[in-house]
């Protein structure tokens, strides 16, 4: 006969899971729905979810408000984005982004809303304020090499959008020349891009034809083929 599970008694150990999922539910969802602005986006979120299920900061009251304050952000730039555009998105949860980052910056929840709203500045266009926050949470997660590939994607993709091209070539340079596998595909075929903007055709080549060879099963292997 099977055994019976066993009875937890504190009710908070069976909420907090459901709170977990649906936040990361509501981060999976954003990555989506932006996924053609924000490709980067999804290796950062992933990222996100490992330090979530690895720590568990939801006993520690000021960890519990920070991530309560960061579901409600990211909860009501959802509702606005459906109506409006991103830019204007943006405007709207900014003082609800700031108060929180002012209040918890070093908290857990607080350096996890530092990365939330970079995404939320550089789908709305504030790329500088993008890029200052993205470089702030590459300070905070220098030590985890798959949350700082999504933050050096992030300034790549920032300093790009500024038409700021050398800083952009840096930024995805330190991708590809890094240690672990996580978003080289994606930094390859940028940097084979900018490497043709800048009239390095050398380079370009080079880059897209290392996406050919070395990541066949890429998104990005197709579109590299075009360009050799």
């Amino acid at each position: 006969m099977a055994k019976k599970p066993k009875k937890i008694s504190r009710k908070k150990l069976l909420k907090e899971p459901d709170e977990f999922i649906t936040f990361s539910g509501k981060l999976i969802r954003f990555g989506r729905t932006y996924r053609l602005q924000l490709a980067f986006g999804f290796g950062a979120l992933f990222a996100i979810l490992i330090i979530f299920s690895g720590f568990r900061y939801y006993t520690i009251k000021g960890e519990q408000k920070a991530f309560a304050l960061l579901n409600q952000a990211q909860t009501q730039y959802e509702t606005f984005v459906k109506d409006m555009e991103p830019a204007e998105a943006y405007e709207k949860v900014k003082p609800e982004f700031e108060l929180l980052l002012d209040k918890y910056a070093r908290r857990q929840g607080g350096r996890l809303a530092r990365i939330a709203f970079a995404h939320i500045c550089y789908a709305g266009g504030a790329y500088q304020e993008a890029i200052a926050l993205y470089q702030d949470a590459l300070d905070d997660f220098k030590d985890n090499p798959l949350m700082s590939h999504g933050l050096l994607s992030g300034l790549g993709y920032s300093h790009e959008a500024l038409n700021e091209n050398a800083a952009a070539v840096k930024y995805f340079e330190r991708i590809v020349d890094g240690p672990d596998q996580i978003l080289k595909d994606e930094a390859l075929f940028h940097l084979g891009t900018l490497y043709r903007k800048t009239g390095d055709h050398t380079k370009s080549r080079k880059a897209f034809d290392t996406i050919v060879s070395d990541y066949p099963d890429s998104l990005y292997a197709e579109l590299s083929k075009e360009k050799t």
